[in-house]
């Protein structure tokens, strides 16, 4: 990859990208679109990591008073020559993020939002001398922009709600042009809000700043709002008319957000890389938005720059690490036995159909697991696969990185869950040490029952054993004074699971085996034959445990067979 164009990771700067050679998919057919399907608010909602940011960017370096023409040279904007003549450089453009507007308290949330309007005001600090301001206007911009004693933005909460309003009606007076404004990540403060407990009077905030700048601003030429979550009109958005929604769901704009097959696979061939091309699809692609598969850029990217790093890399979970992905786990803890079943059949490559509700207020989601669905829908970690004549929605695991996800959580899940009956938990840890074959059995296959099997498409025969290997290993780990080892090297090879009792100088062995169609008596006769051939106890003997117990554990979906050795 030497020699190539360095991979913007991390970077949502439109300009730097340009500027500085970065490799840039072209998405500026967006503009070309939303100009000519243009409404006066216009909201994209996208999962996270699906360049929303950068599009965003893209937007305000195109229309904003100044030449940036270099910046667009040989993208698909620069080919519509009228286009770029009547719009490119034109506009004074408001451009603001909320993503990080939030805080344990609503006065910190407020402050944090003052600051990002103040900053903003700030880049238009000449207005505060422009002469075709009146005396009154500039005063009145210029209270966006005062500090307190510490330094803090200090705009009365008056101020802080008509700020979009005043600064858009103070640009359009000095530049003769209506402003444009855009808002990426306009749900963030209602979500977290919404988790640390003021989602009541953020919302009034919100509603009020875009009551004003969007709904009665006579100097509004048009704006571009992005999120994940199309909070329901009523809670934020009531009373405006002209105002478009494109949701994932939609099939305009549809390319814009995420990369095409067609993307991925130029990045891979530019860099080399083509023969990842498999790999990457399976991992990252899936996600369906109107009609067209797209696939996570931020994974993309990641892999690439991994693969620049290291050839031989394999792909990893990027998402996971961008979010505390809480919402599986809270949804996974509300489902019922049913839900489960639900889940249990996506995780293993099925799809279930689901009345989808789009416009959502932060107080609808815990009200019904049926609003969950639709946030799991929302926020990417389901996919739209189909829809029936009655609008039921088809739903889908994307990708293998979101199984992951979900795998990850499950386990999380089903370890809080054994903890609470600590007493049936001892018991089952106990029997292997005074070698109760039948509590063993009765025990894990109770444990099998309660939690959510993984037995999918994407797992070969190994990969199934893991997971009853991790579901093994977590409960006997949870045993004070023993030692519980992994994969342990331990003879001529690697035990699944060694256990060392010191106190009683016992020592339990263990290997599971996935026992395709049923075949548990095979499982367990070649578990057991793998462990005495190639002499797994060796290292519990080593360490001076004097008795030792094998176990040959097969398994298949909720079901298992013991057998001791």
């Amino acid at each position: 990859m030497s020699g190539k164009a360095g991979l913007p990771m991390g970077i949502e700067d439109f300009k730097r990208i340009r500027s500085d050679g970065f490799y840039y998919v072209d998405k500026t057919g967006l503009i070309k679109d939303l100009l000519e399907n243009q409404a006066y608010v216009n909201l994209f909602t996208r999962p996270r990591r699906f360049g929303k940011t950068l599009n965003m960017s893209m937007l305000k370096y195109f229309f904003e008073m100044g030449d940036n023409r270099a910046l667009f040279e040989g993208l698909a904007i620069f080919r519509e020559k009228e286009l770029c003549d009547k719009y490119m450089g034109k506009f004074p453009v408001i451009a603001i993020s909320l993503k990080g507007v939030g805080g344990t308290s609503f006065p910190d949330a407020k402050r944090k939002l003052r600051s990002v309007i103040g900053k903003e005001a700030l880049r238009f600090e000449f207005l505060a001398q422009s002469d075709r301001l009146s005396k009154t206007e500039r005063g009145q911009f210029e209270k966006l922009m005062e500090l307190d004693e510490s330094g803090e933005y200090a705009m009365s909460d008056g101020i802080l709600e008509d700020s979009l309003l005043m600064l858009s009606a103070c640009l359009q007076k000095h530049y003769s042009q209506k402003a444009i404004i855009l808002i990426d990540e306009y749900d963030v403060p209602l979500d977290k809000a919404y988790q640390a407990g003021y989602y009541d009077v953020m919302a009034e905030l919100i509603r009020s700043l875009f009551g004003q700048a969007l709904k009665t601003n006579d100097s509004l030429y048009f704006a571009v709002l992005t999120g994940c979550l199309r909070v329901s009109k009523e809670s934020i958005f009531t009373g405006m008319n002209n105002f478009n929604v494109m949701s994932v769901r939609d099939v305009c704009f549809n390319e814009y957000f995420g990369f095409t097959d067609g993307e991925v696979r130029e990045i891979l061939t530019y860099y080399g890389r083509i023969e990842r091309y498999e790999a990457v699809k399976e991992w990252y692609d899936g996600y369906r938005f109107g009609n067209l598969e797209i696939y996570c850029p931020w994974d993309v990217v990641s892999y690439c720059y991994a693969l620049k790093m290291n050839p031989s890399a394999s792909p990893q979970n990027y998402w996971v690490n961008t979010s505390s992905n809480d919402i599986v786990m809270k949804f996974i803890d509300k489902a019922d036995a049913i839900t489960r079943d639900e889940i249990e059949l996506l995780i293993n490559g099925g799809s279930i159909k689901k009345e989808i509700h789009q416009e959502l207020t932060y107080k609808d989601l815990d009200s019904d697991i049926d609003n969950l669905w639709s946030l799991l829908f929302t926020t990417g970690y389901l996919t739209q696969c189909g829809e029936d004549s009655s609008g039921m929605v088809e739903l889908v695991i994307p990708n293998r990185e979101i199984h992951c996800i979900f795998v990850r959580q499950i386990r999380r899940w089903f370890k809080e869950e054994t903890k609470r009956d600590a007493q049936k938990l001892k018991d089952f840890c106990r029997a292997f040490q005074e070698n109760d074959v039948a509590a063993i059995e009765s025990g894990f296959h109770a444990y099998l029952k309660k939690t959510i099997s993984i037995r999918d498409s994407y797992a070969k025969k190994e990969m199934k054993e893991n997971f009853y290997h991790g579901i093994l290993l977590g409960l006997l780990g949870s045993m004070d004074g023993w030692k519980v080892r992994s994969n342990a090297e331990s003879g001529e090879g690697f035990s699944d699971i060694l256990v060392e009792i010191e106190d009683m100088e016992t020592g339990i062995v263990i290997e599971l085996k996935y026992a395709e169609n049923a075949a548990f008596d095979a499982g367990c006769r070649e578990a057991l034959r793998q462990i005495r051939e190639k002499n797994y106890e060796e290292a519990l003997v080593d360490d001076g445990m004097k008795t030792i117990y094998r176990y040959g554990i097969a398994c298949y979906k909720k079901r298992c067979k013991v057998v001791s050795g």
